[in-house]
């Protein structure tokens, strides 16, 4: 079995393809900011749990927090994923300092109510290593559908060096069956939870009855 851990960062709304094993190594030079992150899958705009106005908000978010790390990691890779304006961090910086001022930067953005940091201070990802993110967020998504339980289009999936990172309005109960399934997946060295929790009475007015 995979000897994986699993994080979690819990919030609450005012009441929040293929096999891959990430390597990270040091590149010389600048890297491509990455908006979204090294995500698999969209959330589809009918069944998305966001407003219209969320998601737009979240679209908006993405491009403003680009041009600021574009100032402030000129060195580093650097993702950033908006979901329901909540900001994950993920990448790689060169000093502990540059790390916190990103995230400092983020919260000043309009609309944004909590940012994630995840970033690591080391070397650059490869592309390699980036390739093989992708592949293994395919991977996760597709355990999602196969396992039928779980609404794969309500979870937004970022892959990062094998780390694993879940964002979503998702009730408990979701939230720990797809943390479990992200688990099972080879090659997966960490899942972390990003989401927004919601109770099973709100989920029955924002998604429609199974037929």
């Amino acid at each position: 079995m995979n000897q994986q851990s699993t994080s979690f960062h819990w919030h609450r709304p005012l009441s929040a393809a293929l096999l891959a094993a990430a390597a990270v190594t040091a590149l010389p030079g600048c890297a491509p900011l990455i908006l979204g992150g090294a995500m698999v899958g969209s959330v589809l705009m009918a069944t998305d749990r966001r407003t219209t106005g969320a998601q737009v908000e979240d679209q908006g978010i993405e491009i403003k927090a680009g041009n600021v790390v574009k100032d402030l990691a000129t060195l580093g890779h650097v993702s950033v994923t908006s979901y329901n304006r909540m900001v994950l961090l993920t990448g790689e910086v060169p000093e502990e300092a540059q790390r916190g001022r990103i995230e400092q930067a983020l919260t000043k953005i309009e609309n944004v109510k909590s940012v994630v940091n995840e970033l690591a201070v080391s070397g650059n990802s490869s592309s390699t290593s980036r390739a093989n993110d992708l592949l293994l967020g395919t991977k996760v998504k597709a355990s999602f559908l196969d396992a039928k339980d779980v609404f794969a289009n309500a979870v937004k999936v970022v892959v990062e060096r094998g780390n694993v990172y879940l964002m979503g309005r998702v009730t408990e109960r979701e939230a720990v069956r797809a943390a479990e399934l992200a688990s099972r997946v080879p090659g997966v060295a960490k899942v972390v939870r990003v989401f927004e929790l919601i109770s099973e009475e709100e989920l029955a007015k924002i998604q429609p009855p199974s037929k």
